[in-house]
């Protein structure tokens, strides 16, 4: 009997999209085995399964039916995206080329694994980052090294600038598909990447500003402000850009800190320091993984505090994206020290969105939560933290908040442009 993939929308989708699967002409209440697998562009494999069985009419549709075994169990319809894990240890499934679209192989087998047998069916679903009609545009207007994503349309859209962290590089999956949902999207570089620095040392606010400038100024960005989104180390640039830079007014930072970190950041005549740390507080887990959480300062330390960020200067509303089990930052301690202080100061209380069982790497929705994996420059294993199941609905309505709060505060009404230096 030859079964049948259905896939709603057919053909090419979004990779933040949701696909309805269902599996059609099997036996009534039929075993079977669910498998998907994708390659990266490296060449590494991610797999996952889930074993089913078909309703008495022969048909499997997940989002009815509940898996009863293998890399995730209960009613999960994106179960064969979310739970796909590297078949290398550590290896994180990131998006190189936002040109191309990942391709998603499905196969349905006779039976439960271990002991399925043949294959009934075969489809292969296409989950692109570029939306029809978005375009991409790279960057090399003056220092900057960057690529901007416009939505369709004549424009002008609200702008967003998109900061990664540590990796270095230039990551361009996240700002590709928020462009999707009519975003103009910079996703910039600041090490790592081309003529830029190879490591992180010094860095300088003035590049940061030209990229506002740059956003400002495009015709398809619509001011007088631009908002920020940061992750991790970009996190806490982007509250140093919003503490200090004219025309931003609305900060996106999922899992950061509320110091300055890693390396000193000037601007103009001033100075912040990196937060202090010590690497003999990292600890070590039986499977050998760093723990790096407890290596950081404590921020409210006197000594510490020429390292925190003044977010008090900031002009518009902060949203703190929380995974409460970040394994490489005090994200909730630092969230809750920024609206304490921001309150002090007289300021709007910040939206904290706090998500239990999620760890660092907050992506958009239906990436493989990353729990642990090899860093980029350091070369060695770092523990993320998360629990899968938590961390995919995380996901998922972190993306939708991100959305929600830009759309909001990004409408083009005019506020203070003074000075905060």
């Amino acid at each position: 009997m030859a079964a049948t993939w259905s896939l709603e929308p057919a053909g090419r989708c979004s990779w933040d999209e949701p696909v309805r699967i269902a599996v059609h002409g099997l036996a009534p209440r039929q075993p079977v085995t669910l498998r998907a697998s994708l390659r990266d562009e490296k060449g590494a494999l991610f797999r996952a399964h889930a074993r089913y069985e078909a309703d008495a009419g022969g048909l499997l549709d997940l989002e009815r039916a509940p898996a009863l075994g293998g890399s995730f169990v209960g009613l999960e319809p994106m179960g064969l995206l979310w739970a796909l894990e590297p078949e290398k240890p550590l290896v994180r499934l990131v998006k190189r080329d936002v040109q191309t679209p990942f391709a998603v192989e499905l196969e349905v087998l006779d039976g439960h694994e271990p002991d399925a047998g043949r294959v009934l069916g075969r489809a292969v679903h296409e989950r692109e980052f570029l939306r029809p009609g978005v375009r991409r545009e790279p960057v090399r207007a003056g220092g900057l090294r960057a690529t901007l994503f416009l939505p369709p349309g004549a424009g002008p859209f609200p702008g967003i600038i998109d900061l990664f962290g540590t990796g270095g590089g230039l990551c361009e999956y996240r700002a590709s598909l928020l462009a999707g949902h009519g975003f103009a999207v910079l996703a910039l570089a600041y090490f790592r990447f081309e003529d830029l620095p190879e490591n992180l040392e010094a860095l300088h606010l003035e590049y940061f500003e030209e990229a506002v400038n740059f956003m400002l100024q495009h015709p398809q960005v619509k001011g007088p402000n631009v908002g920020l989104l940061g992750f991790s180390k970009g996190g806490d640039l982007c509250l140093s850009m919003a503490s200090f830079l004219k025309g931003i007014t609305a900060t996106v930072l999922i899992n950061t800190c509320v110091a300055n970190t890693i390396a000193s950041l000037h601007y103009k005549d001033m100075i912040i320091p990196s937060l202090g740390s010590d690497p003999g507080r990292c600890t070590i887990n039986e499977s050998g993984h760093l723990h790096f959480m407890d290596v950081w300062d404590n921020p409210l330390e006197e000594p510490n505090h020429p390292s925190i960020i003044p977010v008090e200067r900031a002009q518009g509303p902060f949203l703190f994206i929380v995974g409460m089990d970040d394994q490489d930052w005090k994200s909730p301690v630092y969230a809750q020290i920024a609206s304490e202080r921001l309150q002090a100061h007289g300021k709007d209380q910040p939206q904290i969105i706090c998500y239990p069982g999620t760890g660092h790497c907050i992506d958009p929705p239906y990436f493989p939560p990353c729990r642990a994996s090899v860093h980029t420059v350091l070369g060695q294993a770092i523990v993320h933290g998360g629990e899968p199941k938590a961390q995919s609905r995380a996901q998922v309505d972190a993306w939708q908040q991100i959305q929600t709060f830009f759309h909001k505060h990004l409408s083009g009404k005019k506020f203070a442009q003074s000075s905060k230096i």
